[in-house]
């Protein structure tokens, strides 16, 4: 029997305007965007609407505002019977919702304290990420491995986005050597993103111990349908596992190719995005070109 899983965005799906369509014609939308506001204690519903890209940009604001466009959108559907979920780095969090683990007011306060934090530990040391492009995962891990070995910089796989696009994160030095090297070994681009941080890498140690004493002490339920979690790409039920492994996600990496073909595996044929963009619809068709991919905002 065919699966339907509900997928959502991370960090960079972002624009100008966002959830305004919802907040302008479902009651049920705005009152969750004024409890949003409410929560964070400024108008994030307003930057959301109406701000420039840069103030989209930062970090405490893209994290809260791509969560809060995609629980939104999932909340105001009428027909959603997900059998699975999954989220792409902050998209985690939205999945948790949406299977019931976490409510929507502490699933905001969590995302708040991760974006915050990991602003914070973005400011201790300069690094960067960088995404490659038509290179083979195993050839992209070893040659990592190599650079830091050889200078001591820190430099990893953060995302698995899809076949033949892999992000690379870590301290500047490390990340260009990388890329430099990566394109000896026949990667077809290196490219550096314009992102404030190594995230995913060993340098958000710091912003992982604030977000675990904060998890820690937060409820989550037994979910009611599984989640399938970035840092182990597959099926999860259990709310303690569930915690580790959201603690984890912060420095370890973003697998979502394998996570996708893991739902594949369990059945999974059509695919929904829910939040802001398309970018994780166009990953699940490179993944697996047979999958049904549709998306709401």
């Amino acid at each position: 029997m065919s699966k339907h899983a509900f997928v959502f965005p991370g960090q960079g799906s972002q624009f100008s305007g966002m959830g305004k369509n919802l907040y302008e014609t479902n009651e049920a939308a705005k009152e969750l965007f004024e409890r949003a506001n409410d929560i964070l204690g400024f108008s994030i519903s307003d930057i959301m609407f109406n701000g420039t890209d840069e103030e989209l940009k930062q970090t405490k604001v893209t994290q809260p505002a791509v969560f809060l466009h995609s629980v939104i959108a999932f909340k105001t559907l009428h027909d959603a019977k997900p059998d699975m979920v999954a989220g792409h780095s902050l998209g985690e969090f939205s999945a948790l919702v949406a299977n019931n683990t976490l409510s929507f007011e502490d699933a905001l306060r969590l995302v708040s304290i991760r974006a915050n934090a990991m602003q914070k530990a973005c400011e201790i040391k300069p690094s960067s990420m960088a995404a490659i492009l038509g290179l083979d995962d195993t050839m992209a891990e070893q040659i990592c491995a190599l650079v830091e070995n050889e200078t001591f910089e820190i430099v990893v796989p953060a995302n698995y986005n899809c076949p033949g696009q892999l992000v690379i994160s870590g301290s500047v030095r490390g990340v260009e050597e990388a890329c430099a090297r990566l394109k000896a070994a026949g990667a077809k681009r290196a490219l550096v993103l314009p992102v404030g941080g190594a995230f995913h890498s060993p340098l958000m140690e710091p912003a992982k111990e604030e977000l675990a004493a904060a998890i820690k002490e937060t409820v989550f339920n037994k979910p009611s349908f599984p989640v399938y979690q970035n840092v182990v790409a597959k099926a999860v039920t259990d709310a303690d596992t569930i915690k580790e492994n959201l603690i984890a996600q912060l420095t370890g990496a973003v697998k979502w190719t394998q996570s996708v073909n893991a739902m594949i595996a369990d059945g999974a044929t059509h695919f929904t995005e829910v939040g802001p963009g398309k970018v994780l619809q166009g990953l699940v068709q490179k993944i697996n070109k047979e999958t049904v991919v549709d998306g709401v905002n």
